[in-house]
């Protein structure tokens, strides 16, 4: 793969997270979990080229995230969509599901990501936050994605590097 600037990049992001799907992936105590995602954004924070991400406290893939400085996004192509359905389906908590995947783990440093990815975001913290229940402005938003109540984390994270096939 070839590092690029995040200014680089060329994809739509709309497309990469709301239709591609992203794996965001983390390594805790030398085990690596991933999930789907199609939540998310890619802005400037701070200075900084970020990614916008949101987690469930009911997602193992957040106890990961949660437990390092830094996780991944990895973009695949349409011939993974049910690798990815599978990754976003069943948890790590009961499975080895990345072993299972067939997909192969690479890192960057230090950093999990899948070597079959067209693209990758490799992403350090800077800020986690959970989400407020009181700060929704557009109450149906709460009502329609939140009838459980489980909120999301958000964090935001500096794009530290930006790899491509």
């Amino acid at each position: 793969m070839k590092i690029i600037k995040p200014e680089e990049l060329q994809k739509n992001v709309f497309s990469m997270i709301g239709k591609e799907w992203l794996l965001v992936t983390a390594e805790k105590d030398g085990k690596i979990n991933t999930m789907t995602a199609s939540w998310g954004g890619l802005g400037v924070m701070w200075g900084k080229n970020v990614a916008f991400i949101v987690l469930r406290p009911q997602r193992y893939t957040k106890e990961f995230v949660d437990a390092g400085e830094t996780f991944s996004l990895s973009v695949l192509d349409g011939e993974y969509r049910k690798t990815l359905n599978y990754l976003g389906t069943v948890s790590g908590r009961d499975e080895n599901k990345v072993e299972k995947s067939g997909l192969t783990v690479e890192h960057e440093d230090g950093t999990p990501y899948f070597g079959e990815a067209n693209t990758v975001l490799v992403c350090r913290k800077l800020y986690a936050q959970p989400y407020d229940p009181s700060c929704f402005i557009d109450k149906a938003c709460d009502e329609r994605w939140y009838p459980e109540k489980d909120y999301h984390t958000m964090y935001i994270a500096e794009i530290e590097k930006v790899l491509v096939r």
